[in-house]
């Protein structure tokens, strides 16, 4: 079950309010002792957060599926994509739904049911967590959001099932611009950094592949060596974009790779404003990338 985005924060009866969390969004299946941790897009994560399949295995229902998101916080308890992904800190699991519990399925029960099977099953602490629950008023959920320097938030309505698609029972709200782009090419490196100077960065449209500009900063050298030998394979000679990059040096990208990318707006010409490299998505397909809905802070209220 996917959010939809909306501009503005709200408050509505019969809605919770809960932190937008930064890192991957996991499914968790359990039978008997066997657990499997898939991706979004059906990769298998279960060796690659495997403490995580532990303590789901330790759980003592025969058969769950959970849905969550695996995050690495930092210091002040805020998840953080680049932490995630650099494997150094230990990952958690934030887990917002229940769809099975014991053979029962769950998804046409209300939200407020979903979340008190979830209360039932999972400890109050440690490696396994539920969602952070904000305010119940929407507009004070989205002070602290932006308070804390979390992602976002995610409002949801109490009496919606789980549906598997997109949907406006549960809407996000972002506090911090961040969005999946398509990697389409690189530039040739300058002055003493190695490997390639920035990132092209692409997104769908209407079927076809934008130009939004380049990334040229969040990398460090284990990075750009990582992320180049991972480009040779995907060099071509050209790639159709609807607008060119004017940059020196280019060399182009099959458009398979997805980054996460934060940024502080989308200009008048519709480019990345001050971007920022955070890591690579391996929970996204290229094809799921399209053009970002672009919200400023003029659309979120001068008393916020």
């Amino acid at each position: 079950m996917l959010a939809t985005l909306v501009p503005k924060p709200f408050d509505r009866a019969g809605w919770v309010y809960e932190e937008k969390y930064d890192g991957d969004r996991i499914l968790a299946y359990k039978e008997g002792a066997h657990v499997v941790l898939l991706s979004r897009n059906g990769k298998d994560n279960t060796q690659r957060f495997a403490a995580i399949a532990e303590a789901i295995q330790r759980l003592p229902q025969v058969t769950l599926l959970l849905d969550g998101e695996v995050v690495a916080f930092d210091p002040q308890h805020v998840s953080r994509f680049q932490l995630l992904q650099r494997g150094k800190t230990k990952p958690a699991y934030a887990i917002f739904d229940c769809l099975f519990a014991d053979g029962e399925d769950l998804r046409h029960e209300p939200l407020s049911a979903r979340r008190s099977a979830l209360e039932r099953i999972i400890p109050s602490q440690g490696i396994l967590s539920l969602s952070h629950r904000l305010a119940s008023d929407g507009l004070e959920a989205y002070k602290i959001a932006k308070r804390k320097g979390y992602e976002g938030l995610v409002a949801k309505d109490l009496s919606s099932p789980y549906v598997e698609q997109r949907s406006t029972f549960w809407q996000k709200v972002k506090v911090h611009q961040e969005d999946e782009f398509i990697i389409v090419g690189y530039t040739a490196p300058e002055g003493s950094r190695n490997y390639f100077g920035a990132l092209l960065l692409g997104a769908y449209e209407h079927g076809k592949l934008r130009y939004v500009g380049k990334v040229g900063t969040g990398f460090d050298e284990q990075s750009l060596a990582e992320l180049y030998e991972q480009f040779q394979p995907l060099v071509i000679a050209d790639l159709a974009l609807e607008e060119r990059p004017r940059a020196r040096g280019v060399t182009y990208l099959r458009p398979r790779l997805v980054a996460q990318i934060s940024y502080q707006e989308l200009t008048r010409d519709r480019k990345l404003r001050q971007p920022v490299y955070l890591g690579l998505r391996n929970d996204k397909r290229a094809e799921e990338v399209t053009f970002p809905q672009a919200i400023t802070i003029r659309d979120l209220g001068a008393d916020l």
